[in-house]
């Protein structure tokens, strides 16, 4: 692509939900290969913006943080349970508002202990529901845990417990991401590129921090590739 078009191409991804690959294919008369290609890319931005100062945390003394994990996928004939799909774990912090997102293969006590502790500062207030995983959180000095049994109550009536943040946040995720033709592969990227959205809502924000995410990456400001290789003027 020549640089008018591949600006004009990231403004569209930026700004469009997906499915946009046949508004970008009419629009820009881009095969649908170059798309894909272009997509992953842009996709890697995101990835990297979301990990780039090491572990993201949130959370903190005095300060709530929801957690939970939902299923995305597709459901049996379009409706009721999702048959087949990616299990993710995330959580919200109330004051904040800011938000993790972490596709994961099991959702036992070992793996969710491992990324709350990754992603949840030491101090915080934690409530959850009672998912068996989350039990050894009652036993751990560095967290309050509090509970509300979804079987019972959407709110706990003796504590005021609830997880309805996060759990608003599903729909609002899966409103945000391909619904066909995912890949697993790439679960990752567009979780990472709705968070990117969530951070900058204002459309010029947004494409200017992008732009300066990509230069990051690409360390073009020093000459260099992602790998640090210097590259010519050419």
């Amino acid at each position: 692509m020549d640089v008018e078009k591949l600006f004009g191409f990231v403004f569209f991804y930026l700004t469009l939900k997906p499915p946009r690959q046949d508004i970008l294919h009419q629009y820009f008369g881009l095969s649908f290969n170059t798309i894909v290609d272009w997509s992953n890319f842009i996709r890697e931005v995101f990835i990297h913006y979301s990990t780039k100062d090491g572990h993201f945390k949130i959370g903190g003394p005095n300060i709530i943080v929801e957690i939970d994990e939902a299923k995305m996928g597709k459901r049996k004939y379009g409706r009721g349970r999702i048959i087949e799909g990616t299990w993710v774990f995330g959580g919200i912090d109330r004051s904040s508002k800011e938000i993790f997102l972490i596709p994961v293969k099991r959702r036992n006590t070992r793996t969710l202990m491992k990324l709350i502790k990754r992603h949840i500062r030491p101090g915080t207030t934690i409530m959850s529901d009672c998912w068996a995983a989350y039990r050894k959180l009652g036993t751990e000095e560095m967290f309050t845990h509090m509970t509300v049994n979804h079987s019972i109550n959407f709110v706990d009536p003796d504590t005021g417990a609830h997880t309805q943040n996060i759990e608003r946040s599903w729909r609002e995720v899966r409103a945000n991401i391909p619904k066909y033709g995912r890949r697993k592969v790439h679960f990752a990227g567009y979780l990472a590129e709705y968070l990117f959205k969530r951070k900058f809502p204002d459309f010029n924000i947004r494409i200017h921090e992008f732009y300066r995410a990509a230069a990051q990456l690409y360390d073009v400001y020093n000459g260099n590739d992602g790998d640090g290789v210097a590259q010519s003027d050419n």
